[in-house]
């Protein structure tokens, strides 16, 4: 049979109508196959092994639970070292990839999570980049918030600062140093330690921060101290648990530690072996960045 070459195409205005008529029907039936909305709380911490540090992390657990009755929280450690380490104890804590897909499988559409870190460095913008993958994956999250670490803006800077200060042991007298031990960073965000020495000056003078691995160092802490003509001196973590460093590093019976250089010198050194997380002062600056993120999670 011979037809022409127009003859092809006479159905194909017919075609087009059939297809936008099946349209709506089309994204009706994806409308109907949404999720309903799931909120739930990531806090992810670089974690601790310690025995000791689980009282930090239980009032963290509190805090938020209490500023968020009813919404499921969820734990997440970024370091690989702690999590194999817990992991042969019996004391499995998720990663934040593993966490954030637990959560994705368990039907939650939108998620806060909220960092544990001090400083917005090189650990807390992983764990960004790692949650933020979640947010619009298909069959994954609508909206994936994250909340600020400790220390972010100038109202975090001074609420910090009045946070320590209020947790110093009140045997502390006006004329002993008080040494705040950071982890210290190669990162940019290190700047937020020599930051907080310039904030925690202005309001107590005595009041000294070094770091472990990065500025200021423990010689420029010395030089400080020096002036100082203290005699007696507190070292406090500025870390969020008091770990290994603290226990180690800062209060340890090492050569090299912080209080065993300092006592050479011939400071009367007292270590105060509580992490940041353990002031409810400071809890609630965490939890207030929570609460701007979990705001910002909306409910479309």
């Amino acid at each position: 049979m011979q037809y022409r070459f127009g003859d092809k195409f006479k159905f194909f205005p017919a075609f087009l109508l059939v297809c936008f008529l099946l349209i709506p029907s089309f994204a009706m039936a994806g409308h109907g196959d949404a999720k309903p909305v799931k909120k739930g709380i990531l806090v992810a911490a670089f974690g601790s092994s310690m025995p000791e540090t689980k009282p930090a992390f239980a009032a963290i657990d509190k805090a938020v639970k209490e500023a968020f009755p009813g919404v499921p929280v969820r734990w997440a450690y970024s370091s690989a070292i702690i999590r194999n380490i817990l992991a042969k104890e019996g004391r499995g804590v998720d990663s934040p990839v593993m966490a954030m897909t637990r959560m994705m499988d368990e039907g939650f559409t939108h998620v806060a999570v909220q960092s544990l870190h001090t400083i917005p460095g090189e650990e807390f913008e992983g764990i960004y980049d790692t949650v933020k993958r979640f947010e619009g994956m298909p069959k994954g999250m609508s909206k994936v918030t994250v909340g600020k670490p400790l220390l972010y803006s100038d109202d975090d800077m001074r609420r910090a600062v009045k946070a320590i200060i209020a947790n110093i042991p009140k045997d502390r007298k006006a004329k002993d140093a008080v040494v705040l031990m950071g982890h210290g960073t190669h990162h940019a965000a290190n700047i937020y330690y020599p930051a907080s020495q310039d904030y925690f000056s202005k309001v107590d003078p005595k009041i000294f921060v070094g770091t472990v691995e990065g500025a200021p160092s423990l010689d420029e802490v010395k030089e400080l101290l020096k002036k100082s003509k203290a005699k007696k001196v507190y070292l406090m973590p500025y870390m969020s648990v008091a770990g290994d460093h603290a226990r180690n590093d800062m209060a340890g019976d090492e050569a090299d530690s912080w209080k065993s250089e300092l006592s050479k010198l011939g400071y009367k050194c007292v270590p105060v072996l509580k992490g940041t997380a353990e002031f409810p002062q400071v809890l609630d600056i965490w939890v207030d960045h929570l609460k701007v993120a979990f705001k910002h999670l909306g409910d479309h």
